[in-house]
């Protein structure tokens, strides 16, 4: 294990005990050697339960451990820039989870604290390592689907509840900053561009006062759009259609890919509206999180460069802090 990259984690997060860290457990490059909560007892708790070495009671603790070379940030969103910055400045390389921060400033913030401290830092966008998506842009690329016009991104979920994360507006949560920022990223990805303007529909609980339904519409260079629409509090379902002019291409699972069965991906030249041309394609069974801490240990072993450094994940907090905008103005708005 000695090629292995020696991970700490920032909190008991139920993303980080439930998915991501069984994941990198079972990954090639990582070994999980402690685990941090404000409260020992759950760090003592949730270590046991993953077979994590060392706990502390304190993120400080952790961050203080020299033996640790990389932590992993899956803190509330409004945790993510102060504790990713401490954890660079204590020498360790960081992978934070989405979105990076609260806004495209607070975000610039990484990119003097990685200069600085001349660690490496990302942001935790999962679904890039997948082999489904690196599939789907490569097809994009070789013209399969003739000139690629249009994406159409639909991902909901339903939670109700206000003590979840999610449902706290004051702390970044909202649909927009959890999942928007999938279709965001995954249409700059696969149109290799940046957006020039939003233009966005949002709709707030009233009560919560997060928004619960987003819709919005981006153009990107060359007349390409992405409209997509996020929702906390519709019935789960996520699907991405990339249309051009010879054929489309549907990513059935595209964010929660799973990681017992294969991924697929169905290729429809439109011959006809009942799925007459369409292929599917199927992926080995891979756990998307295990890629992403591979590819991140690699990087920091020195392998392989990051293919998307923390200006990436600003970028992508522009347009996410645009499409508010947009919401607000009830106009075109720039990135």
């Amino acid at each position: 294990m000695a090629d292995r990259v020696r991970w700490g984690v920032l909190s008991t997060a139920k993303i980080g005990r439930e998915k991501v860290l069984p994941a990198m457990q079972r990954s090639g490059r990582c070994e999980i050697v402690a685990l941090a909560s404000r409260d020992l007892a759950a760090a003592r708790k949730v270590a046991g339960e993953l077979g994590i070495p060392t706990a502390y009671g304190s993120y400080e603790e952790l961050l203080a451990d020299p033996a640790i070379e990389a932590a992993y940030n899956p803190l509330p969103n409004h945790l993510h820039v102060p504790w990713t910055i401490k954890a660079l400045e204590a020498g360790k390389h960081v992978l934070c989870e989405k979105p990076i921060a609260l806004t495209a400033e607070e975000a610039t913030q990484l990119i003097a604290a990685r200069e600085r401290s001349g660690k490496l830092v990302a942001e935790a966008f999962m679904v890039r390592q997948n082999l489904q998506w690196i599939k789907a842009r490569e097809i994009v690329r070789a013209g399969t689907l003739g000139e690629v016009r249009a994406i159409q991104t639909l991902f909901t979920y339903h939670l109700l509840d206000p003590g979840n994360v999610r449902n706290q507006a004051d702390i970044g949560g909202g649909g927009l900053m959890d999942i928007g920022c999938y279709a965001i990223a995954t249409a700059r990805y696969i149109f290799g561009a940046e957006p020039t303007r939003v233009a966005a529909l949002i709709d707030r609980d009233p009560t919560m006062g997060v928004d619960r339904l987003t819709s919005a519409l981006m153009e990107f260079p060359g007349g390409r759009h992405l409209t997509f629409t996020t929702s906390t509090q519709l019935s789960p379902h996520q699907r991405v259609t990339i249309v051009g002019s010879k054929a489309r291409l549907e990513i059935l699972v595209p964010f929660n890919a799973p990681n017992q069965q294969p991924a697929r991906i169905v290729l429809d030249d439109g011959r006809d509206l009942f799925g007459g041309g369409a292929v599917a394609e199927e992926f080995p069974v891979v756990d998307q999180y295990a890629l992403q801490g591979d590819a991140f240990s690699r990087a920091v072993r020195g392998e392989q460069a990051l293919e998307f450094p923390i200006e990436d994940a600003v970028q992508n907090m522009r347009v996410i802090d645009a499409t508010f905008r947009a919401g607000a103005s009830g106009q075109w708005e720039t990135p």
